[in-house]
């Protein structure tokens, strides 16, 4: 497995296809995190991970992302939620992909619009299928 430092941002030691695009992962398990983003990296995605939503904000604000994965409770008490409706708010168009263990679904009104859960345990093929189908909707 490749090595990833889940509490900050990761990039791919090798080049990556600069059409895949770029994945934040948001998850405050390491092995998690890290099973998610190796999963999408063998599919030619540039990865950035974060631990909680202060973290991944601060990815947001400096870097390009395509898509945002994230658990829904994350550690310090942030939330995935309140994390993709700033997102939107700054990148209308951000394509979003919840995750949690602890429950099984979003109502309309927690989740942001055109948005996906993926219930855990996910498969990370079920993950790369769901990134796929977001980005190439995208336009």
């Amino acid at each position: 497995m490749i090595p990833f430092a889940c509490t900050a941002a990761a990039l791919p030691a090798f080049p990556f296809a600069p059409s895949a695009g770029t994945i934040l992962v948001v998850e405050d398990e390491a092995f998690v995190c890290e099973l998610a983003a190796e999963a999408l990296l063998d599919e030619g995605y540039r990865v950035l991970t974060a631990a909680d939503a202060d973290e991944a904000e601060a990815i947001l604000s400096r870097e390009q992302v395509d898509l945002l994965f994230t658990d829904i409770d994350l550690a310090r008490n942030t939330n995935g939620i309140a994390l993709a409706h700033r997102a939107r708010r700054a990148l209308p168009r951000l394509p979003v992909v919840y995750t949690s263990g602890g429950r099984d679904g979003l109502s309309a009104a927690e989740a942001v619009s055109r948005s996906v859960f993926v219930p855990k345990p996910y498969r990370t093929a079920q993950i790369v299928a769901v990134t796929h189908d977001l980005l190439r909707d995208r336009g």
